[in-house]
């Protein structure tokens, strides 16, 4: 109750749900923060649609025959809407992914079409391949692609580049808890070679969005205001 809890809410993974089996539509939607939904089986569209601030973990039972990260764990519009949170996905999803996602953080390991579509916020991982037309009208946030195609791309908005010191450091973070929280054996295989499997690894980010990032490092490096150099920035 927020009489006990206060406005801070609950702390991460204070509720824990547990399942089994195929989920239907909208897994998780609007999921607030405190409380995790780990399914061990497959899922369909609209994972995590709202999401502000819970987690959801989904992988294929254990006793599964096939190769998860070749295999569909979950469908269309993942992330739509989202504002918070984090989403760990042992597969390959469908198209759309973190489309208008605007601050989650997300691990998969393969997405169809129109994947970070509109996205104005947060950070994906995919680990595996990608559909065509990635990043149309993305205008914030970041995507990390490994081995990414740039012709896969539409490039009209963002830019392809290399992962920094710092993206790096996130990545392997995240990376070790999706291969934790998941059992994913694509995570365990690059963690397990990462100097050498880490530079395959593409970082996917809006031009504009970039523009302004660098303006308010080097505003704060050099002692100046941040919101008025992200305010020049922003008006080019």
């Amino acid at each position: 109750p927020p009489r006990r809890y206060g406005a801070a809410g609950l702390a991460e993974d204070t509720i824990t749900v547990e399942l089994t089996g195929s989920a239907g539509q909208s897994l998780g939607a609007f999921l607030p923060p405190g409380v995790t939904i780990k399914l061990s089986g497959d899922t369909n569209d609209y994972v995590g649609k709202g999401l502000c601030g819970g987690k959801i973990v989904v992988a294929p039972d254990p006793d599964a025959w096939f190769i998860a990260e070749d295999q569909v764990i979950a469908g269309n519009t993942i992330l739509y809407g989202a504002t918070s949170g984090q989403v760990y996905l042992r597969g390959r999803v469908g198209e759309r992914f973190s489309v208008r996602n605007s601050g989650a953080t997300a691990v998969v390991e393969g997405v169809g079409d129109h994947a970070c579509e509109y996205m104005t916020g947060g950070r994906v991982v995919i680990l595996g391949p990608t559909g065509r037309n990635m990043a149309a009208g993305m205008s914030g946030g970041m995507a990390f692609v490994y081995d990414l195609d740039p012709a896969k791309v539409n490039m009209a908005m963002v830019e392809l580049m290399r992962p920094d010191p710092d993206d790096l450091r996130w990545l392997h973070e995240h990376i070790t808890i999706h291969t934790e929280l998941t059992g994913s054996a694509i995570g365990a295989s690059m963690l397990a070679d990462w100097p050498r499997r880490c530079l395959a690894f593409t970082k996917v980010m809006p031009t504009d969005y970039k523009r302004v990032l660098d303006a308010a490092q080097m505003a704060e490096a050099e002692g100046r205001d941040v919101d008025s150099a992200i305010m020049e920035a922003a008006r080019g």
